[in-house]
C-alpha cells in the first residue's frame, strides 16, 4: 500500500511552501488536487503523474487519491494554504474510513491568513478569529452569528472568500455587522494574490472597506480596537503593559 500526504501549498505556493511540504510532494509519484492548484506546481514537477477535478468533485478528488495509494503510489493530495484550514485535510480523513489500511498523513502549510498578515503588518499580534464568507457550505445566518460575535467580542477578524460573482454584496454585508459594534474608524486592510504575481495590498478603515471591491482571492483584515497604521503598515498589539 501506498500513503497519501495532504499538502498545504501555502497561499502563493512555491516560495510559500515549508521545507516539509516540497519534501512530501517530491516524494510522491502522484500529485491530485483542484486543476487551478495542479497548474502551481505542475512546471516545478515535470516528473509526476498529475490527477485533478474542477470545483464541487471534491469527493471524487479524494477517492482518486485513495485508489491509487491503493496501488501502491505515495500520494500527494494538494491545496492551497493549510490543509487543515479550509482545505483537504478534513474530507480527506472522512472518506479514509472506507480505507483503513491506507495511512494518511497531514502537512501543514501557510494559510492564507498567516501569509496575508506578513504582507500588511502585523494585524494577528493579539486574539483573533477566521471566518469564510462562502455560503456554499455554511447556511449565511450562520455566517451572520460568527461575524456578529466576533464583532461583539472585538477580534481582530480574518475574512476569507469576502465575495464573488454569485455574492458580491457579502463584504458590504459583513461590515455593515460590524460596524454595530466596531468603530467606522477601525483600521483593516485587505491582500490580493498572497504570494503570487500580481499581489497587492491596502490599508483602510471599516467605513471605507464597506464600499470597496473584492474578490476570491482577497483576504480581509478587520482589526480591533487598539489596530492601528504604522509607516504604513497594519499593527496590532500585543498586549505588554510597560511597553
Amino acid at each position: 500500500m501506498g500513503k497519501i500526504y495532504v499538502v498545504g501549498l501555502g497561499p502563493g505556493a512555491d516560495m510559500q511552501m515549508t521545507m516539509e511540504a516540497k519534501a512530501a510532494v517530491k516524494q510522491c509519484g502522484i500529485i491530485v488536487g483542484y486543476t487551478v492548484y495542479v497548474d502551481l506546481v505542475k512546471e516545478e514537477y515535470p516528473d509526476k503523474v498529475f490527477l485533478t477535478t474542477p470545483m464541487t468533485q471534491e469527493v471524487k478528488r479524494c477517492q482518486m487519491a485513495f485508489e491509487e495509494a491503493q496501488k501502491g503510489q505515495d500520494v500527494a493530495m494538494i491545496c492551497s494554504g493549510d490543509a487543515g484550514i479550509y482545505g483537504m485535510a478534513g474530507l480527506m480523513l472522512e472518506v479514509g474510513k472506507e480505507y483503513p489500511e491506507i495511512e494518511v498523513e497531514i502537512v501543514p502549510g501557510i494559510t492564507a491568513a498567516n501569509g496575508g498578515a506578513a504582507v500588511l503588518g502585523a494585524p494577528l499580534m493579539h486574539d483573533f478569529a477566521v471566518i469564510s464568507l462562502s455560503d456554499l457550505l455554511t447556511p449565511w445566518e450562520k455566517i451572520e452569528k460568527r461575524v456578529k460575535a466576533a464583532a461583539m467580542a472585538d477580534f481582530v477578524i480574518c475574512l476569507y472568500n469576502p465575495s464573488s460573482r454569485k455574492r458580491k454584496d457579502y463584504l458590504k454585508k459583513a461590515c455593515e455587522m460590524m460596524l454595530e459594534y466596531k468603530s467606522g474608524d477601525t483600521v483593516c486592510g485587505t491582500v490580493r494574490n498572497i504570494g503570487r504575481d500580481g499581489e497587492e495590498s491596502q490599508i483602510m478603515t471599516l467605513s471605507r472597506l464597506k464600499d470597496t471591491e473584492v474578490d476570491m482571492f482577497t483576504t480581509v483584515f478587520i482589526g480591533n480596537e487598539q489596530t492601528t497604521e504604522i509607516n504604513g503598515k497594519m499593527v496590532t498589539p500585543r498586549g505588554y503593559r510597560n511597553v
